[in-house]
């Protein structure tokens, strides 16, 4: 079965963030920048990076090299039309984080937001720890599931409904408890409150 990223347009999956009813879109790019100011990388790669949300925030700080992977080609071609020679050392890689990935040179602190709920958790993150340098950062990004509040917010893009049926909610303890077993170090958590009622696990693990 293909997977369902493979059939949602970069345009639908975009306007769903941004909505106001949905929010997410400034709530990642503000979250990726505080683990930016928190750690000062040189070096940092986005899971799931889709058309390169969060890449204008390595603007002026120590970033030399912005690494990003999607499993969605339009989505990278995208953000190499947006961003290339925009942003420093960029380069994109087309893969399945359940799968074997191309050969990357690690970074400093790993990003993967809203990832790991749509994918077989332990294959990703064994592959996360490849990518993650040695005494590295990982900064991962669960949504909560919550009373009322449905996992995939409704919105006038039908497209992004697809994904229902593969989404997970990952409880915080379960990430960290695979995370250990890659040889990551719990470190801290928040959680953070969107206008719509949704919650969300910021975790940062120590590779």
């Amino acid at each position: 079965m293909a997977d369902p990223w493979l059939g949602i347009p970069l345009a639908d999956y975009e306007a769903h963030m941004a909505a106001p009813s949905v929010g997410q879109a400034r709530m990642l790019a503000d979250s990726f920048a505080a683990a930016l100011s928190a750690h000062s990388p040189t070096s940092v790669a986005i899971l799931g990076c889709a058309g390169g949300n969060g890449f204008e925030r390595v603007a002026g700080t120590t970033v030399r090299r912005l690494v990003g992977i999607d499993i969605n080609p339009r989505y990278l071609a995208q953000a190499r039309r947006r961003y290339a020679g925009k942003v420093p050392g960029l380069e994109l890689h087309c893969a399945d984080l359940q799968r074997e990935l191309p050969a990357i040179e690690p970074v400093e602190l790993v990003f993967a937001a809203l990832l790991f709920e749509y994918v077989r958790m332990p294959a990703a993150l064994a592959n996360t720890r490849t990518l993650c340098r040695p005494g590295g950062v990982l900064v991962a990004l669960l949504q909560l599931p919550g009373e009322t509040a449905c996992m995939i917010s409704p919105s006038p893009y039908a497209s992004l409904q697809a994904l229902g049926p593969v989404m997970r909610p990952i409880p915080p303890l379960e990430l960290r408890h695979s995370a250990a077993g890659q040889g990551f170090a719990f470190a801290s958590e928040a959680i953070i409150a969107l206008a719509s009622g949704k919650r969300f696990s910021v975790q940062t693990f120590r590779g």
